[in-house]
């Protein structure tokens, strides 16, 4: 006895191409490298106060983000490239209104945080074009 044939629901999905690969690992790299910088910011590297200060738990967003991407949710891609903006925005007051290391911080987080918004709108874009053109050929 043979199976039926498989529905399109059933077929497995197409692999994505290396273009959208590449996006969410630029994505993923952002995103660590912010909560990485936001942490050894504020605790270590340049902080407001001797000893670190609670503004650590600024890359708290940013966790919940990671865990997002890691899973390929579309809508994480979508939401992180909303919220990037409050990280840059810190990153360019920073950059402009402190002295020493922390200016040089600030540039580095407004550098992520420009990574991470083409790397979202990146994926986003060719992430629909893929299942766009994977249900035309279906």
């Amino acid at each position: 006895m043979t199976a039926p044939p498989a529905s399109p629901a059933d077929a497995s999905p197409a692999p994505l191409p290396p273009a959208v690969l590449w996006t969410r690992a630029l994505a993923v790299g952002s995103v660590a490298g912010l909560i990485v910088l936001g942490v050894a910011w504020e605790l270590w590297l340049a902080p407001l106060r001797p000893g670190g200060t609670w503004l650590a738990l600024k890359v708290l967003p940013l966790v919940f983000a990671l865990a997002g991407l890691l899973r390929h949710r579309l809508y994480t891609y979508r939401w992180v490239s909303l919220l990037v903006w409050l990280y840059f925005i810190e990153g360019v007051v920073r950059a402009g209104s402190d002295r020493g290391p922390g200016a040089t911080l600030g540039l580095v987080e407004v550098l992520l945080c420009v990574l991470l918004f083409a790397a979202c709108g990146l994926h986003v874009r060719w992430r629909l074009g893929h299942a766009r053109r994977s249900e035309e050929a279906a």
